[in-house]
């Protein structure tokens, strides 16, 4: 009887998941050895309602294109940084008048929870001063990490969410002219380099959405060519550079908003000058604007508030390795179902084993918090003791710089 109850839930399972199992990883090269030559053919492999993270792996080589992501829960990761090489020569004036359903950036992202990793990408086109996206978004939650951001033009990494964009960044060099790295909404940056290729400013921020919106920067590098400006803004705005270095190219004068003779293209301003320093220094000498005022924002925080966390509200933290918590469980027949506080990524047909060596096979709800799996014989309370995963794995899907495990934590 036992072993007809085993192959009928073993049917049972099978029939669920036929098809259901995308790969986690996809492989992008070339040279024709991975799954797919072109990334744009990987992301157009994938589901448009993609439910649960997906790694697209980009092998070392040159890649002449531009694409768009508007799916959410993707990953780009790149063999190496300086090896893996996407280009293309886009100007956004040139996409503006002879618009295609691609976009005006390099890479164009409309899904959220992206992450970008480990690449060079560059806008090729070779005019200084233009606007020339590399990277342009109007997705939340994304994650850029060690890599080469390069444009001659303006506004080289453009994250326009500008009610719930949240983005961090941290490893990278970013290199363009006018507002080249300028977020609408939130962002937090540390240890990267930034190269200002025009004498105009390279910092930008917009947070007129919500007072919270801010901009962070801490422990980076700033130069560019003889007298560029540090930053400026045209909406209500905030930033915070912490333990940051300017080179002695960097001109004296403080992050100002910008303003016109005709007064209704100016933007609101109720919020007054928000632009905080902590620990900064000039190579070359200090300006005044630069000291210590960090005591003067909101709340005071110190610097060690001051984390990707803080930053977001608390409603963020890309640098947790916390895995996705259980929050409740129920035992139906031989039916086990795990309720987690975020939606779980499902990985190689989990298995549950637990103190008797009894096994709980995987049986759907990748993609949501509510993760089904089956016994081959009715499940009582005492099954559950000691119920941890012996094959597979279930991860958090929310972006995150750590893949982290569900934790199950059944007594």
């Amino acid at each position: 009887m036992k072993k007809i109850l085993y192959l009928s839930a073993l049917f049972l399972i099978l029939s669920v998941n036929t098809g259901a199992q995308n790969k986690y990883i996809i492989t992008v090269d070339t040279k024709g050895s991975g799954d797919y030559k072109t990334i744009s053919e990987a992301v157009k492999s994938l589901p448009m309602f993609n439910y649960q993270r997906k790694i697209i792996k980009i092998l070392n080589g040159v890649y002449n294109e531009k694409f768009k992501i508007e799916q959410d829960n993707i990953t780009l990761l790149g063999e190496s940084k300086d090896s893996t090489i996407i280009r293309f020569n886009q100007l956004r004036e040139s996409w503006k008048n002879n618009k295609d359903v691609i976009g005006p950036a390099v890479i164009n992202l409309n899904g959220d929870d992206i992450i970008i990793k480990n690449l060079t990408v560059e806008n090729t086109q070779p005019e200084i001063g233009p606007h020339a996206f590399v990277i342009y978004g109007t997705g939340t939650r994304t994650i850029i990490l060690n890599c080469n951001l390069i444009s001659k033009g303006a506004d080289t990494v453009s994250l326009w969410d500008y009610k719930t964009g949240m983005y961090y960044h941290a490893d990278c060099y970013f290199e363009g002219a006018v507002d080249f790295v300028c977020p609408r909404g939130w962002c937090f940056i540390k240890n990267s380099k930034f190269y200002e290729v025009k004498k105009t400013a390279a910092l930008w921020h917009a947070g007129g959405f919500s007072k919270e919106q801010k901009f962070v920067i801490k422990n980076s590098y700033f130069d560019g060519v003889k007298d560029f400006d540090l930053g400026r803004h045209h909406y209500e705005a905030q930033f915070y550079l912490l333990n940051c270095t300017f080179s002695e190219n960097m001109s004296n004068k403080k992050i100002f908003r910008v303003t016109y003779e005709d007064t209704t293209r100016n933007q609101a301003f109720n919020w007054g000058e928000r632009y905080y320093f902590y620990n900064c220094r000039r190579i070359g000498g200090d300006y005044d604007w630069i000291k210590n005022n960090l005591s003067s924002a909101e709340g005071q925080p110190s610097v060690d508030d001051i984390t990707p966390a803080w930053t977001f509200n608390y409603k963020w933290d890309p640098e947790s390795k916390e895995g996705p918590k259980l929050i409740k469980y129920e035992a139906a027949g031989e039916k086990l179902i795990l309720l987690f506080d975020e939606n779980i990524t499902v990985i190689d047909d989990p298995i549950l084993v637990n103190d008797f060596n009894e096994e709980f096979n995987y049986s759907s709800g990748g993609g949501s918090d509510t993760i089904i799996f089956y016994s081959v014989s009715e499940i009582n309370k005492n099954d559950l003791k000691g119920l941890e995963i012996s094959k597979g794995r279930l991860l958090g899907t929310t972006a995150g710089i750590y893949e982290r495990e569900a934790v199950l934590g059944i007594d």
